[in-house]
C-alpha cells in the first residue's frame, strides 16, 4: 500500500506539514502532475512575501522560461500579500499567466477566457487607475499582448509556446520586441 512518501497514496491524500491536502506529485513546467517518482520540475514555494519589484523580475523570469504557472504562483503571492489598494493589479497579471498556461496546455477556450479577464483587469491600471507605469511595468503593452494573444489562439485553435509568447512586463510585447 502507497503512501506519499512511498510513491503515491492509495486511498489517502497527500498532506502538507500542517495536514492540508497537497498534492505531492512532481509537475512539469506548465505546472501539470507528473507520475509520482518522475522527475518535475521544482515547485515555486507559495506564500513568499516579495516587494514588488522581486515579484516583477522573479515572474519576468518564470515567464521567459516557459513557467507562467510559476509565474501564476507569484503574482498571487504579490496579491495575497500586498495591499488592498493593489490586489486587482497582482490579480489580473496572475490571471493572465493562468491564460498564458492554459493555451500552452492546449486548454484554448479556458486560456481565451482567462487572457480576455486578465486584460480587463489590468487595463484599469493601464489606464491611470493608479500610478501611470506602477513599478515600472508597461501595463498597456501588457493588456495589448494578452488580447492579441487571445485572438491568436483563438483563430488558429492550437496550443503556444509559452516562452515564445511570453509577455514583456517592462516593455515590448513579446520576447525580442
Amino acid at each position: 500500500m502507497g503512501s506519499a512518501s512511498s510513491g503515491g497514496p492509495v486511498g489517502a491524500r497527500d498532506r502538507d506539514g500542517e495536514g492540508r491536502a497537497r498534492n505531492a506529485r512532481p509537475r512539469d513546467g506548465l505546472g501539470r502532475p507528473l507520475a509520482y517518482g518522475a522527475e518535475g520540475v521544482a515547485r515555486q514555494p507559495e506564500g513568499v512575501v516579495r516587494g514588488p519589484e522581486r515579484t516583477v523580475a522573479e515572474a519576468q523570469e518564470l515567464l521567459d522560461a516557459g513557467k507562467p504557472f510559476h509565474a501564476h504562483e507569484v503574482f498571487e503571492d504579490a496579491w495575497k500579500s500586498g495591499p488592498a489598494s493593489e490586489r486587482a493589479l497582482w490579480r489580473g497579471l496572475a490571471q493572465l499567466a493562468v491564460g498564458l498556461t492554459h493555451a500552452a496546455r492546449g486548454n484554448l477556450t479556458g486560456g481565451v477566457r482567462l487572457l480576455r479577464r486578465g486584460a480587463g483587469a489590468v487595463e484599469e491600471w493601464a489606464s491611470g487607475a493608479g500610478e501611470p507605469r506602477p513599478y515600472r511595468m508597461d501595463l498597456a503593452g501588457v493588456v495589448a499582448w494578452a488580447r492579441q494573444l487571445a485572438a491568436d489562439v483563438e483563430r488558429d485553435g492550437v496550443a503556444v509556446d509559452a516562452a515564445a509568447r511570453a509577455p514583456r512586463l517592462r516593455g515590448g510585447s513579446e520576447r525580442g520586441s
